[in-house]
């Protein structure tokens, strides 16, 4: 038994991630499939943070376990992923492989009785991602997607200026994430970049698109979309536009959230004020039926950098996943949330395929 001071409660708010009362739980005993390019910060979250221990890695490549082994030599090593899901000392397993690959070790794992932590995106395929939720549900197990850009700071607090309607009604969402590299054969940019925005909307806007147009193309022969263009809308004049790229010459991490009262711009490569928040917009005085009476008016105000809670984003997410283990409370990144995510990119693909058409989404059945 040991003694951990933080927990996470099931929903996020201002005071989400302050220090609460101590309480003593067992260990929960991690396994992590997959050592590549996530795998090693998974490990290290879980074996700096008070209430878990990872017990066993599992890689196919022996070179990835050799620098398990140089850092961690407590640590069992596996080539065979099936060793984590037949060991009883296991509770939980993290899985950090290739999308393609998550649907059936999830399921597995499930299946094991162990409860799950998996990379984004969440499956491949709508359905995938269904089925894990209806085996998670029937054994009782946190079924949790990685989603790490929900537990920062940064978008904490975004989600905060727009619940308490600080920045007014929203009326876009526009984001470019932009990099040379790291090209991708299994999936296209949309479901390696574009994941990342769409479950921070997931997470931050008040409400869910309806319909997504999308056009992308590859420089590559035979190989996934490289750069692709996403536009989501909503009801109540809401839009959504991002845009990712493997193939820039510099590397951009900036979103932009406008409202009707104020106006965020969010950098996530600002080393500290990475939330900015602008007394700007536009007034319109008149009658919409008299264009020529109908003013448009500009306010500039001030700008103001919120101060953010600088905890490592994993690290949160790494606590809150042993705080829904140890008291049965829902994901705040659960797998409706992961499901919705991968709905959206299912449409985007399909809107690709066909041009850049407007697909209609059912997000209903899933909705927050």
């Amino acid at each position: 038994m040991i003694n951990i001071r933080a927990h996470l409660e099931q929903s996020f708010d201002a005071n989400i991630f302050i220090d609460q009362q101590s309480q003593t739980i067992d260990t929960v005993k991690i396994g992590v499939i997959g050592y590549g390019y996530w795998g090693p910060n998974l490990v290290r979250s879980f074996a700096d943070i008070p209430g878990s221990e990872v017990i066993v890695v599992s890689d196919f490549k022996l070179d990835r376990l050799a620098k398990v082994r140089s850092r961690y030599p407590a640590i069992k090593l596996t080539t065979n992923s099936q060793d984590l899901l037949t060991d009883p000392k296991i509770d939980a397993i993290a899985i950090a492989t290739p999308a393609s690959t998550h649907y059936e070790l999830a399921l597995a794992a499930l299946q094991a009785g162990k409860h799950l932590l998996i990379e984004k995106p969440m499956t491949v395929a709508s359905e995938q991602a269904k089925r894990l939720i209806e085996e998670a549900q029937k054994r009782n197990l946190v079924l949790m997607v990685d989603h790490t850009f929900v537990y920062t700071g940064a978008v904490r607090k975004m989600q905060e200026l727009v619940a308490t309607k600080v920045i007014g009604d929203v009326y876009y969402y526009d984001s470019v994430r932009v990099n040379l590299g790291l090209f991708q054969h299994d999936v296209n940019v949309i479901w390696d970049l574009a994941v990342h925005d769409l479950s921070i909307m997931d997470y931050v806007l008040p409400s869910k698109p309806y319909a997504v147009s999308a056009t992308g193309i590859s420089h590559i022969p035979n190989e996934p979309e490289n750069i692709a263009y996403l536009t989501l809308f909503f009801e109540h004049n809401l839009i959504a536009h991002i845009h990712v790229n493997w193939l820039a010459p510099v590397k951009v991490r900036r979103t932009l959230l406008g409202g009707s009262k104020k106006m965020i711009c969010y950098d996530d490569l600002e080393p500290s004020e990475k939330i900015k928040v602008y007394d700007k917009g536009i007034t319109v005085n008149g009658s919409p039926e008299n264009l020529y009476q109908m003013l448009v008016s500009y306010r500039t105000g001030d700008m103001c950098s919120p101060k953010l809670d600088m905890t490592e984003a994993l690290q949160t997410e790494a606590l809150h996943f042993l705080h829904c283990i140890q008291s049965g409370k829902r994901p705040i990144t659960d797998g409706e949330a992961g499901l919705r995510v991968v709905r959206i990119l299912e449409a985007a693909t399909q809107s690709i395929q066909q041009q850049g058409r407007l697909i209609e989404l059912d997000l209903g059945k899933v909705a927050a």
